[in-house]
């Protein structure tokens, strides 16, 4: 009769359905190989600012003005994905970029900043990104939270584009891209696939939010060239970077065929600084600014 009692206890646990692996875990997904090269540059404890020389189209005219990538290391929470204030078991790595564009359109500035998080362990989506552009007419902000699908939320002041929230299949993300092209270039997946565009070339250009058939290349010259290429949208991204680690990023075109004119919007790099920048909010760092040119 004990025997038999065992048993029954041996097949109910064995029976004991295991918990179902969360979308965002991202457990089967593939693993990267971080070099100590990696670790050493990027888990240092500072972020790396680099400044560049910006000409950008907008309403149909070259406007000169100042752009900066701001890439850096930090502990994520999955769950609220936000930055934490510390690890744990409930945090992951990530490489966050933030990305700004400030240029003027006459009387009137414009101000560009986005953020994109992208997990460090595993080869998966982008796990949050955010996008908001400002200027004297209004403000429009949107958000991607990749918790299963991409949950999205779009706001602007245009009619028509007002509030909205919907979700998509997640895919590659232009925006990731940038942070994918610093970790390790030659681990791009290149070919023709689905890619959800720049948030803020969606948001400048009143274009729906939803992946678009694109076609990525690589080739090496003086720099290391990645284009993505949007034939549906007369779209362009062509991004230079050095060839070796840290595999820097030199300058960046952006290429619009419009019915009348074809728009190369162009970025050059100025100068880069690894520091601890957060630290530095005193006005004796304002020297700083000088050194990159802002």
């Amino acid at each position: 009769m004990k025997y038999i009692l065992i048993l029954i206890l041996v097949s109910i646990c064995s029976c004991k359905t295991e918990p179902q692996t969360d979308s965002r875990s991202n457990a089967d997904a593939e693993r990267r190989d971080l070099s100590e090269t990696f670790k050493s540059y990027w888990y240092n404890g500072e972020a790396e600012l680099s400044s560049y020389e910006l000409e950008f189209y907008r309403y149909g005219e070259k406007r000169e003005g100042k752009a900066m990538l701001i890439f850096v290391t930090e502990d994520f929470l999955k769950d609220a994905q936000v930055k934490a204030n510390s690890p744990s078991e409930n945090t992951i790595s990530v490489m966050k970029l933030n990305s700004t564009k400030k240029f003027n359109t006459g009387i009137y500035p414009y101000s560009i900043m986005q953020s994109a998080f992208l997990p460090l362990k595993n080869q998966v989506p982008v796990l949050k990104l955010t996008s908001s552009i400002q200027e004297w007419c209004g403000q429009s902000y949107a958000q991607l939270n990749h918790r299963g699908d991409f949950e999205i939320e779009a706001h602007s002041y245009f009619e028509g584009e007002a509030d909205s929230t919907f979700e998509i299949h997640p895919t590659l993300s232009e925006n990731q891209i940038w942070i994918q092209l610093r970790i390790n270039p030659k681990q791009l997946e290149l070919g023709e696939q689905e890619v959800l565009p720049d948030f803020s070339y969606l948001q400048l250009n009143h274009k729906k939010f939803k992946s678009y058939k694109a076609e990525l290349k690589q080739s090496e010259g003086e720099y290391l060239k990645t284009n993505i290429t949007y034939k549906g949208l007369g779209r362009t991204v062509s991004i230079y970077q050095q060839k070796s680690f840290p595999f820097s990023i030199e300058k960046w075109e952006e290429t619009e065929i419009t019915p009348t004119d074809t728009l190369i919007s162009k970025a050059r790099k100025i100068k880069t600084l690894k520091t601890k920048y957060w630290e530095q909010n005193s006005s004796k760092y304002l020297h700083l600014r000088d050194s990159l040119s802002l």
